[in-house]
Formats: structure tokens, C-alpha cells, sequence
């Protein structure tokens, strides 16, 4: 969890969570973890596989305690193959994943993507697999176990980058911030910086040419479909520059939006959350903190009508809730007192 409890990763990372201190590694620990999964619902986990049968805290070893446990498990490479044992990291993933070689621009070398996206993709794709198990078990009365894992998470998130190679035998190429097959699209300089815009088909382009006062591009017979378009990608870029170099991003955005063809702004972060939309979306919300008073934290992209995601607690200090915890799974104050001189707590 880290010892700066007071960082931004910490704060977004562990809201509305209860934190307990368990030395896993004594039989004491493991038998505590067992007594808490009796009545549990939902064990999740990122040991490695050898680590948590070693430490007698598999899927085997627990739901033999609660056969309605819904074990989930993220781990780096899987729970099988000749990489199971190996630790991993989100920028391994990137790696072996293929990410890393379609990013950036072509004979520049790979890039590294600038968040962690095969983080985020496990835990969203592990959260996924926990639901479905639960509604499961509303229908067999039984658990079962998720697995997912940083590389499989990373490579299904290549969609159509990674089809290209299973059904065509193709290997896409670095294309910077240009789509691999739709042209054009992408990032392109305005008097003032630059912005992003996306056509699909010719009605789309044609809108974009005339928009940009551009007309000719229509007829151009190097640009005349989207397979001449793909083909002549540099000088269909460079026709755009010349034109859109006349005014600036935020008047080339509403331009376009309003022809029909969707263009944005590229934002720092500040400039990111000053945005109108993106206030509106709510993905930015307020949470009191104990230390730092009221703070900013990322809310939830999803919203629901009825139940309404809710941001109750501050994160918890090392430890906070253990003894709360284990009294709500039948320890009396003698035994928990007794794990905390054996620093089993």
C-alpha cells in the first residue's frame, strides 16, 4: 500500500476502503484470513501463484472453507505457463503485450503509453469476471474462481491491432498519432497549437474539406476514397496542416462540430478539468480528508440512476480498522488483544 498515505495515488486508489494489519506468512494470520472468508463474499488478490500456495491462501485451500467464495485473482502473466512465478509490472506488459511497439512514430523505437493501461484493464476486466461469478451464484449457489491477468488484459485491449495479425497475418506499424487505416484522422496543427479530428467515409471527408476551405481535396485524385486516402496519408496530411494553420484550435473545433465532424481540443491536465463537459460529467468530486481537509479525487465514469456511486470515507491509516473487523467476524477483545501482542495483527 505504500508509506506515504497522504499521496495522491494513495488518496484515489483506497477511498471508501477499511484497512486491517495480517502477518500472512505465520499459520496464526492464515487461520484469521480463513475466519474472515467463512462469511465472505469476494476475495481478491494479486499474489503471485507459487506465493499464495506456498502461503496456503489459494482458491483450493479457501473456498474448501467457503464453497460460496468468489476468489478473484490478478496476476502478472496468469496463473499457468512458463511465466507464472515471474513478478510484473504494468510497463512489462506494455512490452510483451505489443503496446509499446504500435506507439510512437515509425523507425523512433517503442513507446511507453502514458498511464497504465494494463493496470486499469485487469483490475476493470477482474471487476468484470467478480460480477458475473457473483450472479452466477445466485443461480448454482457456488463460487468459483476469476483469474485475469496484466498481458491477456493489455493484448485484449489491442482490439483491432491484434486481429489484425490473427486473421490477416499483418503487423500494423507505428503510426503516431495517426489512426492505422482510417486517414484522415488524427492530430493537426492549428495557428496556435494543435487539435484532433476524425472522418469515417466520404461524406465525412468531404464535410472536413469543405469546412477547412479546402474544396479541391474532394476531387483530388489522390484522396478520391479511402484506400487512395491510406495510401497518400503524408500528403493528405500535409494538405490539411496548410489549411488548418489558418486559425486557431478552439475556432477549427467549432467549426468542425458544427459541419459534422467531430474535432476536439488537446488538453493539459488544468485545462483538461476546466471544461465544461468534463465538470458536468462529474468525474471530478470532493471528499473530506481527516490530514487534508477537502480534496479533489476522481469520481466514477459510470453513473446510476437509483444507486449513485457515493464517496463515504477517506482512506484508512495502516491498520485502522482491524480490530472493528475482526470483532465483526467473532473475535472478543481478549483474543484480538492477544494477536496484537503476537504480532499476528
Amino acid at each position: 500500500m505504500g508509506d506515504n498515505r497522504l499521496s495522491s495515488d494513495y488518496v484515489n486508489a483506497q477511498r471508501n476502503k477499511r484497512g486491517i494489519t495480517l502477518d500472512l506468512k505465520r499459520p496464526e494470520g492464515v487461520a484469521v484470513l480463513k475466519r474472515l472468508v467463512e462469511t465472505a463474499d469476494i476475495l481478491v488478490e494479486n499474489f503471485r501463484p507459487d506465493v499464495k500456495t506456498k502461503l496456503g491462501i489459494d482458491y483450493d485451500s479457501l473456498s474448501a472453507v467457503n464453497p460460496r467464495l468468489i476468489y478473484t485473482s490478478v496476476s502478472a502473466f496468469g496463473e499457468t505457463g512458463p511465466y507464472r512465478t515471474r513478478p510484473g509490472f504494468d510497463l512489462i506488459a506494455q512490452g510483451m503485450g505489443g503496446l509499446m511497439w504500435l506507439t510512437g512514430y515509425e523507425n523512433q523505437g517503442p513507446l511507453r503509453v502514458g498511464m497504465s493501461p494494463a493496470d486499469m484493464s485487469a483490475g476493470i476486466f477482474a471487476a468484470m469476471g467478480t460480477f458475473i461469478a457473483l450472479a452466477e451464484r445466485e443461480r448454482s449457489g457456488r463460487g468459483q474462481w476469476v483469474q485475469t491477468n496484466l498481458l491477456s488484459s493489455q493484448i485484449m485491449m489491442l482490439d483491432y491491432q491484434a486481429m489484425a495479425w490473427l486473421m490477416d497475418k499483418r503487423i500494423p506499424q507505428q503510426r503516431g498519432n495517426d489512426h492505422p487505416q482510417i486517414v484522415p484522422t488524427g492530430v493537426y496543427e492549428s495557428s496556435d497549437g494543435y487539435f484532433t479530428l476524425s472522418t469515417v467515409g466520404n461524406d465525412s471527408y468531404h464535410r472536413l474539406c469543405r469546412a477547412i476551405g479546402a474544396p479541391e481535396l474532394i476531387d483530388d485524385a489522390r484522396f478520391t476514397d479511402a484506400r487512395l486516402r491510406e495510401q497518400n496519408r503524408d500528403a493528405m496530411n500535409a494538405a490539411i496542416n496548410d489549411a488548418t494553420r489558418a486559425k486557431t484550435a478552439a475556432e477549427w473545433v467549432d467549426i468542425l462540430n458544427a459541419a459534422g465532424v467531430p474535432a476536439g481540443p488537446i488538453y493539459k491536465l488544468d485545462e483538461m478539468f476546466e471544461d465544461p463537459q468534463v465538470q458536468e460529467t462529474g468525474i471530478a468530486t470532493k471528499l473530506d480528508h481527516p490530514v487534508l481537509g477537502e480534496i479533489e479525487i476522481l469520481g466514477q465514469p459510470i453513473t446510476l440512476s437509483r444507486t449513485p456511486a457515493s464517496f463515504r470515507n477517506a482512506p484508512p491509516e495502516l491498520g485502522q480498522h482491524t480490530e472493528e473487523v475482526l470483532a465483526a467476524a467473532g473475535y472478543d477483545s481478549d483474543e484480538i488483544a492477544r494477536l496484537r501482542r503476537e504480532n499476528i495483527i
